[in-house]
């Protein structure tokens, strides 16, 4: 991470404080039609709210593509419904989208004519390619990976495949199935039986079969899903497998046995099934069956970024960055008028200590964990805005319920939980428990952060140190600091501060010693 470079960016954020511009996007789905209302102030976006309304435009397309006036209504009166939300909004900044029911029916322009009436702000539909790169655009402005990914979201009327390498889509394709249109095709009046759910399957397969090799030859390191099917898959996972939510085949396989016992969508119960996802959950696991197969994925994550995310995204170009982590880190140091110097300290303090811990549990999240801790030690901070005192319980709040775009769950709880315990006194038992991390790790990463805390206490007035050694025993209770000849001489404060922590830390079963 280049600290200058970061420095310079966090400055160009406080030249244009105080710029704040709301805008909206709205998703016009086959399912449901979606609207997100943020503003963006210093840099960074803040989500005012999101309205979502089951709309289902696909159950009113026919054979001939005509959608009926029913479907219509529905769509105009929640577009009303939105236009109320929007009064003063300038047409510069709401942005609005239809997809696959909207670009397939021939009489759209019926809908877009009595649409004009209650809703004062141009639809534009866009191609299965374009929906599919805005999709791909949504993911990664929200998401954490970075490097090849698969993205894939499957929504009413057709699903999105994209391969590409950070914010640049290398193959992008759209074909006609979805939740709503396959379920009255394959499930009539909402019946279930294993027949029904292998041609849908089948069906899907056709569909995609020809996309295998040059997807497959081109490869990924992640795959991420979106939209409603998959976020459903995700709970129920979460809910009744394991809650980190990965979806994997042999889970995926074992949700579809379960929802085979059932032969009707009314009786389909599941803990983490909403409702009114039930008469389109069974269509869209058949269709993301068929997609872990055709493509031979082994895992897949949920991602909570999709269509309208990148639709929002587009309205400011400033968002347009490789780094989203650091765009979301720069506006919250900004927002927060966090005190960037002393942030850089604890910073330096904790990259110097992560480096010669080597304990790590689980070596593959080593990279991981280091950055989130990175960024905890820039915005430990934050809480000050409320109150000095109960810092870190404030800290931990604002983290927490803030929406943290290129942070996925485990790692936006992980980062809270860094603030929450990085002063003060804590117990064991009221850590998160953590599905990826493991507990000595996150333990390790707290001591971590609070050493480097208390080696920085005095902010500028601290002597920095031009060498520290940290050295762990065998059970990885007892830490030991060493400091240059006479350094803690002449910083009693820091020497007092350690032994205050080592008397904290033997309520815990844990010891410090430094010299």
């Amino acid at each position: 991470m280049n600290n200058e470079n970061l420095l310079s960016k966090a400055n160009e954020l406080h030249a244009r404080r105080g710029e704040v511009r709301e805008i909206a996007a709205i998703d016009l789905g086959s399912n449901s039609f979606h609207m997100i209302i943020a503003r963006i102030v210093n840099g960074t976006l803040q989500v005012l709210s999101r309205l979502k309304q089951k709309v289902q435009l696909a159950e009113g397309l026919d054979e001939n593509q005509v959608l009926s006036p029913a479907a219509i209504e529905r769509g105009v009166n929640c577009l009303a419904l939105f236009a109320e939300r929007l009064q003063g909004f300038p047409a510069d900044n709401v942005n609005v989208v239809g997809t696959y029911t909207l670009r397939r029916a021939v009489n759209n322009e019926e809908f877009l004519r009595q649409a004009a009436k209650v809703f004062p702000y141009p639809i534009h539909i866009i191609s299965g390619k374009t929906e599919a790169k805005t999709i791909y655009a949504g993911v990664c402005h929200t998401q954490p990976e970075i490097g090849r990914k698969f993205v894939i979201d499957i929504g009413g009327g057709s699903t999105e495949m994209i391969i590409g390498d950070n914010f640049t889509p290398l193959i992008y394709e759209s074909r006609h199935m979805g939740c709503v249109s396959f379920a009255k095709q394959f499930f009539p009046h909402g019946q279930i039986n294993e027949e029904n759910f292998r041609l849908a399957k089948q069906s899907a397969l056709n569909k995609i079969e020809d996309l295998a090799w040059e997807y497959r030859n081109l490869g990924w390191q992640s795959v991420l899903g979106s939209s409603g099917t998959i976020k459903t898959v995700h709970q129920v996972i979460c809910e009744n497998i394991d809650p980190n939510g990965t979806i994997t085949a042999e889970r995926l396989n074992r949700l579809i046995q379960q929802t085979l016992q059932f032969s009707h969508f009314d009786q389909i119960q599941f803990n983490g099934l909403n409702h009114d996802r039930a008469d389109v959950f069974v269509p869209g696991l058949a269709i993301l069956s068929a997609v872990f197969e055709n493509f031979q994925i082994e895992k897949m994550r949920y991602s909570d970024g999709a269509l309208r995310e990148g639709v929002m995204y587009s309205l400011e170009q400033n968002f347009q960055v490789n780094n989203i982590r650091e765009r979301t880190a720069l506006g919250l140091m900004e927002q927060f008028n966090i005190d960037q110097a002393q942030s850089e300290r604890v910073y330096q303090s904790a990259s110097l200590l992560f480096e010669q811990y080597q304990h790590w549990q689980n070596q593959e999240m080593v990279a991981e964990m280091k950055d989130v801790l990175l960024w905890a030690a820039r915005l430990h901070e934050v809480g000050i805005v409320i109150n000095h005192k109960n810092l870190q319980k404030h800290s931990a709040y604002i983290l927490y319920n803030t929406e943290l775009p290129g942070y996925d769950n485990e790692q936006h709880r992980l980062l809270s939980t860094l603030a929450r315990y990085h002063l003060g006194n804590f117990k064991l038992p009221e850590m998160f428990k953590f599905s990826r991390y493991h507990e000595q790790d996150v333990l390790a990463l707290i001591r971590i952060l609070r050493l480097a805390i208390i080696l920085n206490r005095a902010r500028q007035a601290t002597e920095k140190p031009q060498k520290i050694t940290l050295k762990t025993d065998r059970t990885l209770v007892d830490w030991h600091l060493t400091f240059e000849t006479d350094y803690l001489q002449h910083n009693p404060l820091v020497k007092n501060d350690l032994a205050l922590e080592h008397r904290f830390l033997q309520t815990l079963g844990l010891s410090l010693s430094a010299r």
